[in-house]
């Protein structure tokens, strides 16, 4: 069987199993799965770039994708007002002054000659600048969160198209990675993700507790859509008239035209994500980025500034979840800090490249769209597997409770099942790299 047989009857195989679960529990939860499932396949050709073109080991993906809603809610959210009057010009005064701290701090360690002058000159900078910082910051930022609480809380964002909020999270993301490369990409590969897990725990962290900026546990509701709504959709006198003539509810037809709507223009960014992909796989840079990979010693013997280039594509694959993540949040509407687990946004996507196969883009798309079909469906499918084995068993008994209860851990069984049955029989994946 040839590679592109076999690897068109695999995406046979998940649009097969989508189109059954769109007969069994209905088109909208299949076009759901669909939507999730462009959303993961992007995420996975950003770790893909990094783990698979160049051996990073990057297990704080759930950061960058966290940045990339952060951007959509900056981009997209209207400003609010009373917020900027109150405290605004603080917060904005307070950021400029601590990057001044910085750049003075980096300056001082550049013009003064190496020793205990220069690194008590450093500490003093750094000192004055936070508590000036701090003087700054605070009031400003209680004074922003007083302002309606309940309802905002924050400065706000915008109020542009929320689709401008997908590449400035790519930005957003690529400039965070590119500070934690500057620091981190110089450790060995186990550190390197003890690193960029500890920072991304951070970013959430900053996230969940500075409400100035993103309301933290209390979340942002209502982003707008770059779509229609279904409640305007189901106003239209012309709208609702196609739907009866397609013998279609105008409640279920409008919920059906949004999701396809959505699939439309997260296919297309999947389609750029992944050509531009491809040619950078197939360039000299690709290949380049394979050798440093598989030994760095001779790439750097070769004259390759092997640092650099796992910077270059560090931010590249950062700044591809940034987007995923701005994606993402436009889809649920809303942004949810909370929300963002290790397990959701880091171990689903490494499965997911792992499955797919890394160093392959094709891939990490279709393990991208298997495996959150499994993580969607295997929860209701076990559930019924254990009501059909515990049909004959009295109600109330201990062992049919503890059966029905477990079905809730299917998820995570399934997903060890699925990456040792890989590991064991596809070591490279269900599309390994050429």
């Amino acid at each position: 069987m040839s590679d592109r047989l076999r690897n068109t009857l695999l995406f046979g195989v998940v649009a097969l199993l989508i189109l059954i679960v769109g007969l069994i529990q209905g088109a909208n939860t299949a076009l759901l799965i669909v939507n999730m499932g462009l959303i993961s396949a992007v995420m996975a050709i950003g770790v893909n770039l990094q783990w698979g073109f160049a051996g990073l080991f990057n297990i704080g993906v759930m950061g960058f994708v966290a940045l990339g809603g952060l951007a959509a809610v900056l981009i997209a959210m209207p400003p609010t007002t009373e917020a900027w009057a109150e405290g605004g010009l603080g917060v904005l005064t307070a950021l400029v002054l601590g990057a001044a701290t910085v750049v003075a701090a980096v300056l001082v360690r550049k013009l003064m000659p190496k020793g205990l002058p220069r690194a008590l000159a450093m500490l003093a900078v750094l000192v004055a600048g936070f508590f000036i910082y701090r003087a700054v910051f605070d009031p400003a930022t209680s004074a922003v969160e007083a302002v309606n609480p309940a309802g905002t809380g924050y400065l706000g964002g915008l109020g542009l198209p929320v689709i401008i909020g997908w590449p400035v999270g790519g930005l957003l993301a690529a400039g965070a990675a590119w500070l934690v490369g500057k620091t981190a990409l110089g450790l060995r590969s186990d550190y390197l993700a003890i690193a960029t897990l500890g920072i991304a725990e951070i970013i959430i962290a900053v996230l969940k507790n500075e409400d100035w900026l993103s309301r933290g546990v209390k979340n942002v509701v209502g982003l707008p859509r770059p779509v229609p709504y279904e409640v305007d959709l189901q106003a239209n006198a012309d709208f609702v008239t196609m739907a009866g003539d397609a013998g279609l509810d105008p409640m279920v037809a409008s919920a059906l035209v949004v999701k396809v709507a959505y699939a439309g223009l997260f296919a297309a960014v999947l389609a750029v994500v992944l050509i531009l992909a491809q040619l950078a796989l197939n360039s000299p840079w690709g290949r380049m980025m394979r050798a440093i990979r598989d030994n760095e010693v001779a790439a750097e013997a070769m004259g390759k500034d092997v640092t650099r280039r796992h910077l270059q594509i560090f931010v590249l694959g950062s700044a591809v979840c940034g987007m995923a993540g701005a994606m993402m949040t436009t889809l649920d509407g809303q942004l949810t800090p909370g929300t963002y687990q290790p397990l959701r946004f880091t171990f689903l996507i490494w499965v997911m490249v792992i499955v797919g196969g890394s160093g392959n883009n094709l891939g990490a798309v279709l393990g991208g769209f298997l495996i959150w079909f499994l993580w969607v469906e295997v929860e209701p499918i076990g559930h019924a597997l254990m009501s059909v084995i515990t049909a004959g068993m009295a109600d109330g008994s201990a062992l049919k409770t503890n059966l029905l209860d477990s079905a809730a851990h299917m998820r995570m069984l399934t997903m060890g099942v699925v990456l040792l049955l890989v590991l064991r029989f596809f070591p490279r994946g269900l599309i390994p790299e050429k």
